[in-house]
């Protein structure tokens, strides 16, 4: 479902372009925006979530690099494609966060099925991994507080547990509709911190480990061409500008500098 939404609007954009309807002049370039660039490229590289589907099923690792780099390949032109087409096809004032709403028009879309399934396709997305997401976050609450050989009290477990879970997400969507400060924000801080911080003590302290139990002249023949501790430090320096700039972002909108 979600290739053929972005295959639809791609194909609608171009078509549209390609009949000389393009609203869109956008500038060569425009420096407003790259304090919340690096929250929204932090969230847009969430792409990674699905790299274990796609490395688990391969029993040849041998190819493994090539094969990782073929799918950020593809995902980079994809997102390439989806950008450039709807900066050309649409007014940059009236270009929607949420994309999907730009081809609700009857003069954009003349087929009513296919607004429809573009309006609600964010409803259908969200329908079906907001459930998954939910009741894994409700795990991950009776594992923190978790005590060993203790077990939790039906109120604790049947009410405190999902009200803490499901209040939060309901209340922001209720209190905003601000999808770029928002994208911005949850890149910038739970993006940063599960995608960047995390793994990157993880992969340092693994290798430590690694060394330890197999020795320092143990060489691995798949490691990543980015073995080097530099790049740990790297990955750390890019989070914390992340962190940084989407800062200083949401002080200077605030403060409307």
């Amino acid at each position: 479902m979600r290739w053929i939404a972005f295959a639809i609007m791609i194909v609608l954009a171009l078509v549209r372009i390609g009949n000389g309807q393009g609203e869109g002049h956008p500038p060569l370039a425009d420096f407003s925006g790259v304090r919340n660039l690096f929250g929204v490229c932090v969230y847009s590289f969430m792409c990674q979530h699905s790299l274990p589907s796609l490395v688990t099923p391969v029993s040849s690792k041998r190819y493994l690099t090539h094969l990782v780099f073929l799918d950020y390949v593809l995902i980079l032109a994809f997102y390439g494609l989806l950008s450039f087409t709807a900066i050309f096809c649409f007014r940059s004032d009236s270009l929607l966060d949420m994309y999907t709403l730009n081809f609700a028009r009857c003069d954009i879309v003349g087929l009513a099925a296919i607004r429809f399934f573009l309006g609600l396709f964010p409803v259908f997305t969200i329908s079906t991994n907001f459930p998954i997401i939910a009741v894994t976050l409700r795990n991950n609450w009776k594992t923190l507080f978790h005590r060993e050989g203790g077990t939790y009290p039906w109120v604790v477990d049947r009410v405190v547990f999902p009200t803490i879970t499901l209040v939060p997400p309901v209340l922001v969507a209720f209190c905003t509709h601000d999808l770029e400060s928002l994208v911005g924000i949850t890149g910038a801080y739970a993006g940063t911190g599960i995608q960047y911080v995390i793994p990157a003590f993880l992969v340092y302290l693994c290798r430590k480990d690694t060394q330890l139990a197999f020795g320092y002249g143990t060489v691995n023949k798949h490691r990543s061409p980015f073995h080097h501790t530099f790049w740990v430090g790297f990955v750390l320096l890019w989070a914390f500008s992340c962190f940084f700039f989407v800062t200083a972002n949401i002080v200077l909108t605030e403060t409307k500098l």
